[in-house]
């Protein structure tokens, strides 16, 4: 009996550990909502905001959603036990249990709110507990078991970054974060969608309504266009309200048409019921983490050349 503990406890190595707390966190979604924080410094600063200010605002940043995430892992582990894409996580494969999720979620919560009040200002710490609330309570618990919209009002807690990120500068709130969180907002729904219109049977599988699972190819296409084309609209609204120059327009309006190239590409696929549907849609997936990215740096290099 000693041996097997012995034998058992030595398979468990700390940096798997290490490793499996990290997963709880998501990065990858992490580094999509820190691309959206630092821009906006940037344009708040009107240049190179501190650099103390960017590190702090990033910690705590990656705190904040690493603890709402972490959070969304622990409701969302019997889902994730379903759906293959997902059911390598930490707490569908046991690596963690859901008590020492909780308390790491909460202590990284803890952690978030402490270096971004202490590191930049008490209203984006606020803004960002605010928007982890939204996630965990409103999203997570409520809305993406009950309609086929979670993603649209859900997607919500995703576009507070340009918020917190302008009032770690500014202190306080504007028109151009404001701008850029719309821009979010409705560049959620057809990079989500496209991702669910590949992975529609877990989505099934688990109960979760997911629009490509309660409608049509089509009609989710037709969406995804719709939600693309008003995304490039407002991303250049930017313009006006913040004066820039040449390069975010240009970038925002280059970007912008091959973000509806694809977006086109796979309504057209899906109305005429061709094969290539679901690839269509991982593509326009993952140019839409790029567009995202590029439109961000524009916001950030802009005001350093002009």
């Amino acid at each position: 009996m000693a041996v097997h503990s012995v034998a058992t406890s030595a398979e468990v190595r700390p940096m798997d550990v290490v490793k499996a707390y990290v997963a709880l966190t998501k990065p990858r979604i992490i580094e999509l909502l820190l691309v959206t924080t630092v821009p906006a410094m940037f344009l708040a600063a009107g240049g190179l905001p501190p650099w103390q200010l960017i590190l702090w605002t990033m910690i705590g940043g990656m705190f904040a959603a690493g603890s709402a995430n972490t959070f969304n892992c622990v409701l969302d582990a019997d889902i994730d036990e379903v759906m293959r894409r997902t059911r390598r996580r930490p707490v569908p494969r046991h690596q963690i249990s859901t008590r020492n999720a909780l308390i790491f979620g909460i202590v990284l919560g803890v952690l978030a709110t402490l270096v971004l009040g202490f590191g930049a200002n008490w209203l984006s710490a606020i803004l960002a507990l605010a928007a982890n609330a939204f996630y965990v309570f409103v999203y997570t618990m409520w809305l993406k078991r009950r309609t086929s919209q979670n993603i649209v009002w859900g997607g919500i807690a995703g576009c507070f970054p340009p918020l917190i990120g302008w009032t770690a500068v500014t202190g306080s709130v504007a028109w151009p974060p404001f701008i850029l969180f719309a821009v979010v907002f409705l560049w959620t729904p057809p990079h989500t969608w496209a991702l669910a219109f590949r992975y529609k049977e877990d989505y099934a599988a688990a109960e979760v309504p997911m629009l490509p699972v309660v409608s049509t190819a089509p009609q989710v296409a037709a969406q995804i266009f719709w939600y693309s084309l008003a995304t490039v609209v407002v991303s250049l609204l930017l313009w006006p309200v913040t004066p820039t120059g040449w390069l975010y327009p240009l970038v925002a309006a280059l970007s912008g048409g091959l973000f509806l190239w694809e977006a086109v590409q796979l309504w057209r696929r899906a109305r005429a019921g061709l094969e290539g549907a679901q690839l269509k849609a991982m593509k326009l997936f993952h140019y839409s983490n790029t567009y995202l990215a590029i439109l961000f740096l524009a916001v950030a290099v802009d005001p350093l050349i002009f």
